[in-house]
């Protein structure tokens, strides 16, 4: 059951039980009113007179009213630590739930130095003068007013051959446990004339950002992974998940090439390929719809990815990518 506010019917019963501390115990006036005896052993150490004992249901009730709207500080008030660590966090684009994990993973024993996402997105989309957002002069990095839902658009795929479905894919990759399994996908630009290849580590959310300039054809795309792969230790060389894209039927090719053997998500179902799709929707920030990707240079995409793979994730226990796989590699 959720905590309500004693209300002044059930402080007049107390009062009518207690009889000035001569009628029934704090327990069974608990029973009779449905609470908590912590709650009715407050609510009579608060307002029980001294001399004669005596509870009085309206002067209590008036008073806690008084108590629960007496001004509370802000956790975020200008010049606290707290307020310069998270406007630090928000300029580095994290957001209120990063900022949140992270400072309980800095500052596990100083609660102090602890705040909550709710808090955060007060400051920022609610108090007005001297919120967070006159401070940092940005939103969040989602670019918007109010949170909102997210929904997927599905469309067609061309027939490619040779497909390993995703249900043979090792166990391994599946409980991530074991790095080297990756997701991969294309993000378009405007007019569909640029892209960029995404592809994102299962076990660690790794993500790499690698650039096509010369156009998206099956060749190009098995290239330009092979090329990017083969710079990985051998260790993180296991399997690689694509949807059905065209971009792909070269996988026969990039297989051979680096020995990874690719895996393909059932048509219409973005979720298999969860973490890549997630990635993609943090690289959107950066890379924004309906804008030429073309002009971002591969130095570029590495920077981007870089911020991503060092900024904290909540399905890591706010841990950042980079430090997940250092872990992974070492254990």
């Amino acid at each position: 059951m959720a905590w309500t506010r004693l209300t002044f019917t059930e402080r007049a019963e107390i009062a009518r039980l207690y009889g000035g501390g001569k009628g029934k115990g704090v327990r069974e006036i608990a029973r009779a009113l449905g609470r908590a005896p912590s709650t009715i052993s407050r609510e009579l150490t608060r307002n029980v007179s001294r001399s004669p004992r005596r509870y009085r249901a309206f002067p209590a009730h008036i008073m806690a009213r008084q108590r629960s709207c007496r001004p509370k500080p802000r956790k975020l008030a200008a010049g606290t630590p707290v307020r310069a660590e998270v406007v630090r966090m928000l300029r580095a684009d994290y957001s209120p739930w990063e900022a949140e994990g992270r400072l309980k993973l800095e500052h596990p024993d100083d609660r102090a130095m602890q705040v909550s996402h709710e808090t955060i997105y007060q400051a920022l989309f609610v108090q007005g003068k001297g919120s967070l957002r006159t401070e940092i002069a940005a939103s969040l990095r989602c670019g918007r007013w109010r949170r909102r839902s997210r929904t997927g658009n599905h469309t067609g795929r061309t027939r490619i051959t040779g497909i390993v479905s995703i249900s043979d894919r090792p166990a391994e990759a599946d409980d991530r446990a074991v790095p080297g399994h990756w997701e991969g996908d294309l993000i378009i630009g405007k007019n569909s004339k640029s892209q960029v290849l995404t592809l994102a580590e299962r076990a660690s959310r790794f993500c790499l950002l690698i650039a096509l300039p010369d156009g998206r054809t099956a060749d190009k795309v098995a290239d330009a992974l092979a090329d990017r792969i083969l710079t990985l230790p051998k260790a993180l060389r296991r399997t690689l998940t694509w949807d059905r894209g065209i971009e792909m039927a070269a996988h026969a090719e990039f297989t051979i090439a680096t020995g990874v053997q690719v895996y393909f998500a059932d048509p219409h179902s973005p979720w298999q390929r969860g973490t890549n799709e997630n990635t993609n929707g943090l690289v959107r920030y950066y890379l924004p719809k309906g804008t030429d990707l073309s002009v971002h240079t591969q130095a570029d995409l590495d920077a981007i990815a870089d911020k991503l793979n060092t900024r904290p994730r909540r399905t890591l226990g706010y841990r950042t990518p980079a430090e997940a796989l250092d872990a992974l590699l070492a254990a």
